[in-house]
């Protein structure tokens, strides 16, 4: 599960790495892409491991990447951004950062201060380079099928490839042409397109607008957060105890950083169950729809090998009868098969047999 942070030049997006990951970039860093993993806050992580007096508590995690500010004004910028578009291919959603704030120290891209106008121009370079490599791969289908010999596979990507084309051509991202049950999208999942990805827009705004609601997210985007990267990173190097009250101060509830991890995830379609035992209590994620045998060959293949069925419970509940024996006794605990579809807070104990 990677998130890729991408933006123009000087919109924050560093910042907003050193906020999330706690590293703060060094000078040599700058022209390549930084990766780290990041734990998903959970409240009932804790509460479990009570529950169940485990050694431990395992948060799930999310990786998240910096890439290097580019700049479309010039082809030097262009470049840049092409040359990690591999890389970028590989994230399971893209992290947009946009900037909203005033700042005399910090000179604006194209001397302005304009989010709508960034986001628009770097979804313009999604959408030409998913155009370049659809573009490519047609010529090279359409010299492929002038050969009399039969490619069906061929003539059928070639079908799919040249609607992308029209979507693409007309600013349409190829998330609106894939069929969800025709499998169109596992015939061009090697690709790994841009416009495909969910979109998640960052507003890096000032201090003082931190704690105002977040903007609707622009066209193309699943969702929006609003932060100043600047104050979550001081967020990140305070101590944990001090945390709350800077928060307080600047009227927020929480972390933005936390926001954009769960918006992320969100974002993503996955949501987490829960394991525990007396060694550890930890959180797994899964995607939305997951059934019973995909969550147990998360934690161990052999789980998922010899499932015979799931003992499942959803945390309020466990939490509201204070104990798993309690639950037990309560008649509280389902006996799930592999089919069944796991639902976000289910503690889950697998019976298996290899």
């Amino acid at each position: 599960m990677n998130c890729a942070i991408i933006g123009l030049p000087q919109s924050g997006k560093s910042t907003l790495f050193a906020a999330i990951t706690g590293i703060e970039p060094s000078p040599g860093e700058m022209a390549h892409h930084r990766r780290a993993s990041v734990a998903v806050p959970d409240d009932r992580l804790p509460v479990l491991a009570k529950i169940f007096r485990s050694k431990k508590a395992t948060p799930a995690t999310l990786e998240f990447w910096d890439f290097p500010g580019f700049s479309p004004a010039d082809a030097h910028g262009r470049d840049v951004f092409r040359k990690h578009l591999p890389e970028i291919r590989k994230a399971d959603a893209l992290i947009v950062v946009v900037r909203a704030f005033e700042s005399d120290a910090v000179p604006a891209y194209r001397n302005r201060v304009d989010p709508a106008a960034d986001f628009n121009e770097v979804w313009e370079e999604l959408d030409f380079g998913d155009l370049e490599t659809v573009t490519n791969r047609v010529e090279k289908l359409e010299k492929a099928l002038s050969k009399p010999t039969r490619h069906d596979e061929e003539k059928r990507e070639l079908a799919v490839l040249k609607r992308c084309q029209e979507a693409l051509e007309n600013e349409r991202p190829i998330s609106t042409v894939l069929g969800d049950t025709t499998g169109e999208a596992g015939l061009l999942a090697s690709f790994s397109f841009l416009t495909e990805k969910p979109v998640i827009v960052v507003y890096n705004v000032s201090e003082d607008q931190a704690a105002e609601p977040a903007d609707p997210p622009p066209e193309h985007a699943r969702a929006s957060v609003k932060l100043s990267a600047e104050v979550e990173a001081e967020i990140a190097r305070l101590d944990e105890s001090d945390r709350r009250a800077f928060l307080t101060d600047l009227g927020l509830d929480s972390s933005a950083r936390d926001r954009l991890i769960h918006t992320s995830m969100e974002a993503m379609g996955y949501i987490t169950f829960l394991t525990a035992c007396t060694n550890e209590a930890r959180a797994w994620l899964v995607h939305k729809g997951a059934t019973a045998i995909e969550a147990a060959d998360k934690v161990h293949s052999d789980m998922a090998r010899g499932f015979i069925r799931a003992e499942t419970i959803a945390f309020d509940e466990l939490k509201a009868l204070g104990d798993y024996k309690a639950a037990k006794a309560a008649g509280k605990l389902r006996q799930e098969g592999k089919t069944y579809v796991v639902q976000n807070g289910d503690v889950i104990l697998v019976k298996f047999n290899v």
